[in-house]
């Protein structure tokens, strides 16, 4: 599933901002500028998305049990960029507490037979941070629109006058009717969900994927050596 912008975006090889979010579940509240001295593995993903389960999120449980005796610190974020009345608090807080899965997610999982009982068949047992969801404002629909098409189309320029205007006419729609945004999936300017973001023990953002097959665990041996 993909999507998403922001002009604050953190780069790659610099500090990591902390994630901005509303609740913690299965681990007490805590943040990056906290954990210094320990790298961090974040898996972003959002409930009504087959993919973070069917990929995402088990490479990251794959990873985790690896480096069980490593200093690394395994989280997940649940954020929401659509489907809003799914991504949902109250829907992440069932996920983890009984391994119940919803929408385009159950449907997916069940269809391939990989879910027990109508239940995820294996548990999330690293924290997981809700992104704060807020209503969406724009002071200039159309800046917004130009910074999303600079960000998802870097080639937009060498494309025909004619596939440009469609383009920002479709953006420009999606702007106007998108009604949340999730703080930190647009702090970072994630692209969609998978995602994962790699800090090193100072702090430091060292990668920042979209989807998984990234061979993360090659990536975590590299910030472990540092």
């Amino acid at each position: 599933m993909l999507l998403m912008m922001n002009h604050l975006m953190p780069q790659v090889n610099s500090k990591a901002i902390d994630l901005d979010i509303e609740e913690w579940l299965g681990g007490p509240p805590t943040n990056i500028s906290n954990e210094l001295g320990r790298p961090i593995l974040i898996k972003v993903f959002q409930v009504n998305c087959p993919g973070c389960f069917t990929h995402g999120i088990p490479e990251t449980l794959e990873v985790r049990e690896k480096f069980i005796d490593s200093p690394l610190l395994v989280w997940g974020l649940a954020t929401a960029f659509e489907d809003f009345h799914l991504n949902t608090f109250e829907n992440l807080k069932k996920l983890v507490d009984s391994r119940e899965v919803v929408g385009e997610t159950h449907e997916v999982l069940f269809s391939r037979g990989l879910l027990d009982n109508n239940c995820l068949d294996y548990s999330i047992p690293f924290p997981v941070a809700w992104d704060k969801v807020v209503p969406y404002q724009s002071d200039d629909y159309l800046v917004d629109a130009q910074k999303f098409i600079e960000k998802d189309f870097p080639q937009f320029d060498t494309f025909p006058t004619k596939n440009q205007k469609l383009i920002l006419k479709q953006v420009m729609s999606y702007m106007k009717n998108k009604k949340f945004e999730a703080k930190t999936f647009e702090a970072y300017q994630l692209q969609g969900t998978p995602s994962t973001l790699l800090i090193d023990k100072n702090g430091i953002l060292r990668g920042n994927w979209f989807g998984s097959g990234y061979n993360l665990a090659q990536e975590v041996e590299k910030l472990l050596a540092l």
